[in-house]
């Protein structure tokens, strides 16, 4: 069976995403062969493009899709042709037409949520779900900064903490997303380009600081998460959108308060099938209670991803972007 399947033979920008015809074999043991209907768009898919997150070319791109099972393979059980399923990794390869994926790696989707919306919401969502509840461990009460509060997964956490009761204070590019984060439940958004972001957060925080900083920008950010951090504070470090954060002295976090510094990611804490399968049932209840509202910012073709990948770096893109077959 012939399918469109996007390939990088070197790393850089947009242009080195190339696509090709491909005899797709039948679905080895342990896989499935999943029909995608909605890809998801992340930044991470541009660390693996750009060669800031190494890979082994040549290489697919993209982690997250949803879709159907169209044949599953030897020792498959769980799951069957015809059932609608979602992943977002860690194997790459979502930019496709379809492919033969690890039935590990698969989350059953319920009937009441979309294709676009899984795919738009189970990685970002996902990130927010563990971030929160399970990294950081937010109570009623705290303060707390989010960086990027109008991206794709900026928007999410900041509904899911202002769900939780956290006082949120969120930091955006330009002045068009500032409407976006004060909807998503920011009490205060700060514009990262014109303001001293860690004075601000002091002043409204009446010196103390805030007790979690989620910094998914990285480098150009870094210093103003050491200074908004209140003492014996959290530091969740969680993506490089700037670049990544790099020689961190441990000396650095003391002079800061006795700061606490984690680089998570979603595969240490979505690892186990049980616990995957009850964050994927927390996720789709916040969704369903309406306590998270996704936002599909756009939506591209799927070989338009060149594009697409120019439209996020570019910080043109707000919320969820996805890639449609």
């Amino acid at each position: 069976m012939t399918e469109r399947v996007a390939r990088i033979a070197r790393t850089g920008g947009p242009d080195v995403i190339e696509w090709h015809d491909v005899d797709l074999p039948p679905p080895g043991p342990g896989e499935v062969r999943l029909r995608h209907k909605a890809v998801g768009l992340n930044f991470i898919d541009t660390y693996h493009r750009s060669g800031l997150y190494k890979v082994d070319l040549p290489a697919g791109l993209g982690s997250e899709a949803a879709g159907v099972i169209e044949a599953v393979g030897e020792g498959v059980t769980g799951f069957a042709p015809g059932q609608r399923v979602a992943t977002f990794g860690p194997s790459r390869g979502a930019y496709a037409t379809a492919r033969n994926v690890a039935a590990a790696e698969l989350v059953a989707l319920p009937d009441d949520i979309s294709d676009e919306v899984a795919a738009a919401a189970l990685l970002k969502g996902g990130t927010a779900e563990f971030l929160a509840e399970r990294c950081a461990r937010v109570e009623a009460g705290w303060p707390v900064l989010v960086h990027a509060a109008a991206g794709g997964v900026g928007l999410i956490l900041v509904q899911w903490l202002a769900s939780l009761g956290a006082r949120v204070i969120g930091t955006v590019g330009d002045q068009a997303k500032v409407a976006a984060a004060r909807a998503a439940g920011a009490g205060h958004v700060l514009l990262s380009r014109d303001e001293d972001i860690a004075a601000r957060v002091r002043e409204l925080t009446g010196g103390e600081g805030v007790r979690v900083v989620f910094d998914g920008v990285g480098e150009a950010t870094w210093e103003a998460s050491l200074a908004s951090a209140a003492r014996r504070g959290l530091i969740v470090s969680y993506g490089n959108a700037s670049g990544a954060v790099t020689g961190v002295a441990l000396g650095t976090l003391s002079a800061h308060g006795s700061l606490f510094v984690t680089r998570p990611t979603m595969f240490d804490y979505w690892r186990e099938p049980e616990e995957r399968a009850a964050a994927a049932e927390r996720l789709w209840a916040m969704i369903r209670e309406g306590r998270i509202k996704l936002t599909i910012g756009a939506r591209y073709p799927l070989e338009d991803a060149a594009q697409a990948h120019t439209d996020l770096e570019a910080r043109r893109t707000s919320g969820s972007t996805l890639l449609l077959p």
